[in-house]
């Protein structure tokens, strides 16, 4: 067999020798798509249709990019399990099984032996154990009860906490996380608020775990948090996401760092735009880059494990674009559009060896 040796390019950049795969959820067509990303225009393709057996809303995906899971919003409410395939990023099917409540957002913990559910219709949020095949156990280690309209859990970096948002409350949880049981118990002190009628969404850590940012739905906002190792939780500052001369009802929704930290960018449903701020490392202080035209009502959207690409799908347009990030700057640049399914509201962006 011949052998063909490592390219100069795949020596300068680990991304050259990665494929990049991404994961669309369709609410109304009950389907995910599976797509590529060409290299290097960044364009996407399909290159899978997966039917499911209910409205599919929030994905998540296991840490060694191994399993993909769907949350099912139609009762009855339930998550399915898929095996990624390690070199074409298609998905198998493994199993489907009940869940606690409608889960408006997945996530899983650092290890990926437990999927983490947050219910914003049934005010709270679960644990279930996520077996070494990739399946999902029906029965919840724990179900509890939070403030009103619970809309995210997250890990921290540590893995020893998880961060929950009271949309309705103006408050984020915080929980003690035991990794080897999946228990948790309620920490000291239990919550902090965020700034009132904010009604906060979604939550990203700063790679370096000392700072939480905190998408702001009601008033589309962004608030930046100091994190510290005891799990409290401190107001910084909050800056909004909305375009100039914005009329209307704020309507924020997703927020996603580059992985580097560097640059974090928000998605607003009313003006269907992308905001772009800068990072600034040793405070969390963000610095407006920019604000972009995007599909129509971006609910959600992510960005590659490489910091180049950002994808955003349109509730109302049935599409996703593509846009490329300026290393030096974080501005974004249209790439390409992509019709998908039906009520597109997910995206999973990961990297798999080529």
């Amino acid at each position: 067999m011949a052998h063909f040796p490592t390219s100069v390019a795949d020596e300068r950049d680990p991304a050259a020798a990665t494929r990049t795969m991404a994961y669309v959820a369709n609410a109304d067509s009950r389907e995910i798509h599976v797509l590529a990303l060409n290299e290097p225009n960044g364009r996407a393709h399909t290159v899978q249709q997966v039917s499911v057996s209910g409205r599919v809303m929030p994905l998540a995906i296991s840490p060694d990019r191994r399993y993909l899971f769907a949350a099912l919003a139609s009762e009855p409410f339930a998550v399915s399990s898929f095996a990624i395939h390690p070199k074409t990023g298609q998905l198998t099917s493994l199993t489907t099984v009940p869940l606690a409540a409608n889960m408006a957002y997945l996530s899983t913990d650092r290890t990926g032996r437990y999927l983490l559910g947050a219910s914003y219709d049934d005010h709270c949020f679960s644990v279930n154990a996520i077996n070494s095949a990739g399946e999902v156990q029906p029965e919840p280690l724990v179900v509890v009860p939070t403030g009103e309209h619970a809309h995210c859990v997250l890990p921290d970096v540590s893995n020893r906490f998880l961060l929950v948002t009271n949309l309705g409350d103006d408050a984020i949880g915080v929980y003690r996380f035991d990794e080897t049981t999946g228990r948790i118990e309620p920490n000291q002190p239990p919550s902090a608020k965020t700034p009132p009628r904010a009604g906060p969404r979604h939550l990203v850590f700063h790679p370096n775990g000392r700072f939480v940012f905190g998408s702001n739905e009601l008033d589309a906002s962004l608030s930046t948090y100091r994190f510290d190792a005891a799990g409290a939780l401190t107001l910084l500052h909050s800056v909004s996401v909305l375009p100039a001369g914005f009329q209307g009802k704020p309507w924020a929704a997703d927020l996603h760092l580059t992985p580097d930290g560097r640059f974090l960018y928000a998605s607003e449903r009313t003006s269907s735009t992308l905001a772009a701020f800068r990072v600034q490392a040793d405070g969390g202080q963000l610095t407006r880059i920019g604000t972009y035209p995007t599909e129509t009502q971006p609910r959600d959207f992510a960005i590659d494990p490489a910091g180049r690409y950002l994808l955003a799908v349109g509730e109302r347009s049935n599409a996703l674009s593509t846009y490329a990030i300026d290393d030096r700057t974080g501005a974004l640049r249209h790439l390409s559009h992509l019709a998908v399914g039906q009520h597109p509201n997910w995206v999973e962006v990961i990297a798999l060896p080529k």
